[in-house]
């Protein structure tokens, strides 16, 4: 009898409680960044592991999970606790079944790290640390999956979301977690970092559910990557730093290749005087988008920077010529 309503609770997904995963939790103290990354085999993991608040610190809750760790740790990392502190008293003031069963780890606003991972969270189960960032996940292969994920994270260069991802990627080549796969997320907060006005949370992505959720992560960072180079291209071309927005606009092209982005990048390399790469940018926008051909026979009326550098550019008939010559 206790066989079957086992049964029928897995079949019911009354079983389902326990969030095996791996995840990582980083720092970026260039930049101001936390973050987390996640992955599992379980549906739309980025619901209940990920939490995270600029100037505060993020937090990964999962295997048998206490979802009220997030909100709480951030609201004690808020009031200026350390990580330690803030574990310590999310597990003394857990009163729910299966705290021996946690997994947490916690990177506070200093760039300390803390974690704790349960005598029977689901094996294998285990953590490692590096200076800033903690990977930790259960029902792994085997602790080459953080051990990966760490290597991984220290290696990449760049921004901490590209650090995430690698770190999730690493993770997920060596094994991950012994089930398979289902959903992803990444969240990365920074001051004033997010798009439009008043938003810290830098970005956002969830697949929640999907066969291979990895690939389709990196597809989702790459575009709101990609958005939000374009937003720092403008906001630097409206101030006047040309040099700083075309270093931007460079970033938002390869992350989101396409007629704009590259006419855009063009117009910039133009108006800095790089003829060559503005024609080898302006040419690139045609061959991915045809389209644009109509900017250089009608540039915008909005009175935008962009498009007053095209109708400097629709002066320079020999230039403009070269452009156009094959399409």
């Amino acid at each position: 009898m206790k066989r079957i309503l086992w049964l029928l609770a897995a079949a019911s997904g009354l079983l389902a409680a326990d969030v095996h995963t791996f995840s990582i939790v980083g720092y970026d103290p260039v930049n101001g960044d936390w973050g987390v990354a996640v992955a599992s085999r379980y549906f739309s993991v980025g619901a209940v592991v990920p939490w995270a608040e600029a100037g505060a610190g993020a937090i990964a809750t999962q295997a048998n999970v206490n979802v009220g760790y997030g909100p709480r740790g951030l609201e004690l990392l808020r009031q200026g606790l350390a990580a330690k502190e803030v574990l310590d008293k999310l597990l003394a003031e857990d009163q729910f079944e299966g705290k021996d069963g946690r997994q947490v780890a916690i990177i506070d606003g200093r760039g300390n790290i803390a974690t704790y991972t349960g005598p029977n969270a689901p094996k294998w189960a285990g953590d490692r640390q590096g200076k800033t960032w903690s990977a930790q996940g259960n029902i792994l292969v085997g602790p080459q999956v953080p051990e990966a994920m760490g290597r991984a994270f220290e290696a990449t260069e760049g921004e901490l979301a590209e650090k995430l991802f690698a770190a999730l990627k690493a993770g997920d080549d060596a094994g991950g977690d012994s089930r398979g796969k289902q959903s992803a997320s990444m969240i990365v907060v920074r001051k004033g970092g997010g798009r439009n006005i008043n938003n810290d949370r830098y970005l956002y992505l969830n697949v929640d559910d999907n066969p291979q959720p990895i690939p389709e992560l990196r597809r989702l960072l790459d575009l709101n990557l990609g958005y939000l180079y374009q937003e720092k291209t403008g906001r630097l071309s409206g101030a006047g730093k040309m040099r700083e927005a075309r270093a931007a606009a460079f970033k938002a092209a390869q992350y989101m290749p396409g007629g704009n982005t590259y006419v855009t990048l063009g117009a910039l390399d133009y108006n800095l005087g790089d003829k060559a790469a503005a024609l080898a940018d302006f040419r690139k926008a045609l061959q991915l988008d045809p389209g644009v051909r109509r900017l250089f026979d009608a540039p915008p009326a909005d009175g935008s920077p962009r498009g007053q550098r095209l109708r400097a550019i629709l002066e320079d008939k020999e230039f403009l010529k070269q452009v156009l010559q094959g399409n």
